[in-house]
């Protein structure tokens, strides 16, 4: 048995491996052209990048690692179905479930496994990675700002920018938030540039050529225009910082903040259902991998196929049934038609009593 115990897991761990470093590396490639444009145009240092990297692949985890288990557990049953080795091993008088049942268990490793990552890894990186966004934006500000699009990251004015190269800014429209409800003061340059103050978490706009709304003295409600050849507008990220490091978003949280969370918006009579069902979907796709480990080895035993190509359909099917139920879930629970605690498990319910349902037919034969 040790030796035929070994001999699965071999096969398995080798599909799985591949699988993952597979589909690890085509989600960070989705990011390569945005991430090659931020090096080479926009000169953001390679460290920051690097850093930024290494906060996105233990979120990507989460789905590759159910992925994986799904496409090595159903291309190794698969297999071995196509080669009439399960025949063999029945016909030697080994009960299916013994060689079943040690991919099972690997399958709840890989769950707990998740639940340590979705705990503690993931909403420590979610964390530094946003900190590391305002970082590097406030050494190189234009890397992440978007021509054509408001941008509100700066405290008390609204930017827009026509068009952006590398560093230099064309056609800037700029609107200085005014308190007491007095209207914008707008801001109107043909041409700028930033200037970085990183010690400070001050970015410095040099305007050119322009025109700047200026309060009327007599009565602050007006303004009158001002022709300016250069201006200078400091523009302050420190708050963004300080924002991050007292406010923590629920992504930002571990499981025990999260319910401490809840508690606190019960105690103040709000609705904490949104932050209940982002718990429970965390700890329910943390549980998708070993739901993904029982249907698909019924569903490899029962199709019999040792081609690829139709074990790694079946894997997609699953997966996007298994994420439209997680989708449906999320916005059934979230608007109040069932309890966060049911809802966010109805995919792992559904799936997994599926696949207990059919192994329970391959077993008995």
């Amino acid at each position: 048995m040790r030796i035929l115990r070994n001999y699965i897991l071999k096969e398995f761990f080798g599909f799985f491996l591949l699988s993952l470093g597979l589909l690890t590396f085509l989600m960070i490639m989705g990011n390569l052209i945005k991430i090659a444009n931020l090096i080479i145009s926009k000169g953001v240092e390679i460290s920051g990048i690097i850093k930024l990297f290494s906060y996105l692949i233990p979120y990507l985890l989460t789905y590759t690692i159910p992925i994986s288990t799904l496409t090595g557990i159903l291309l190794t049953f698969g297999r071995l179905s196509g080669d009439n080795e399960i025949i063999a091993i029945r016909t030697s008088g080994i009960n299916i479930i013994y060689i079943i049942l040690p991919v099972m268990i690997i399958g709840l490793m890989l769950s707990l496994f998740l639940i340590i990552l979705n705990d503690s890894v993931i909403p420590y990186t979610h964390y530094a990675s946003r900190r590391a966004f305002v970082e590097i934006g406030v050494k190189n500000p234009a890397a992440f700002l978007e021509a054509g699009t408001f941008i509100d990251a700066f405290q008390n004015y609204i930017i827009f920018i026509y068009n952006i190269q590398d560093n230099k800014l064309f056609n800037i429209r700029i609107y200085e938030l005014q308190t007491d409800n007095r209207p914008p003061r707008t801001i109107v340059a043909k041409k700028g540039e930033f200037v970085s103050i990183p010690e400070k978490s001050i970015v410095k706009l040099k305007l050119v050529d322009g025109t700047s709304d200026e309060p009327d003295p007599n009565n602050p409600y007006n303004f009158y225009k001002l022709n300016f050849k250069t201006y200078f507008i400091n523009l302050n990220l420190s708050n963004n910082l300080q924002m991050i490091q007292k406010e923590k978003k629920p992504k930002d949280m571990n499981f025990m903040e999260l319910k401490q969370k809840v508690q606190e918006m019960k105690k103040m009579g709000i609705d904490p259902t949104v932050i209940l069902s982002h718990l429970q979907e965390r700890i329910a796709l943390s549980f998708s991998c070993f739901v993904f480990t029982v249907i698909g080895a019924a569903l490899g035993l029962i199709t019999r196929s040792r081609k690829k190509t139709i074990n790694l359909s079946i894997a997609s099917l699953i997966v996007g049934i298994y994420y439209m139920l997680l989708l449906g879930s999320e916005a059934l629970s979230i608007n109040g038609f069932i309890h966060p605690q049911i809802g966010m498990w109805l995919p792992n319910i559904i799936i997994g009593t599926t696949g207990i349902f059919l192994l329970s037919h391959i077993c008995a034969y």
